[in-house]
């Protein structure tokens, strides 16, 4: 994983904030954000995640010359407004809204 920047909240529109105190892996995050944004849009489509214990995230994409993370700029220009974030960053998903 290569990145320039970390995500912080106030990168995020509006997030759905979930927190939990059990310790999640993420298929189990994975799980709860997609619970979450079902809610809001019965078929969101997911654009990109962030894992922050793993130092992992989706897509690989890089661009240093931005303010936010590559793969968070990637979710929003292709429409990714709803936003899960889930333990104060830990992991965080986008989704674009069903068409």
């Amino acid at each position: 994983m290569t990145s320039c920047l970390d995500v912080t909240k106030n990168m995020l529109d509006q997030p759905m904030e979930i927190r939990t105190d059990r310790s999640l892996n993420f298929s189990e995050a994975r799980a709860l954000a997609d619970h979450e944004a079902n809610r809001i849009d019965g078929d969101p489509m997911l654009l990109a995640w962030f894992d922050r214990s793993a130092r992992r995230f989706s897509p690989d994409v890089i661009c240093c010359d931005t303010s936010k993370p590559t793969w968070l700029v990637y979710a929003e220009k292709r429409g990714g407004t709803i936003s899960v974030d889930i333990n104060d960053e830990d992991y965080v998903f986008i989704y674009r809204p069903g068409m």
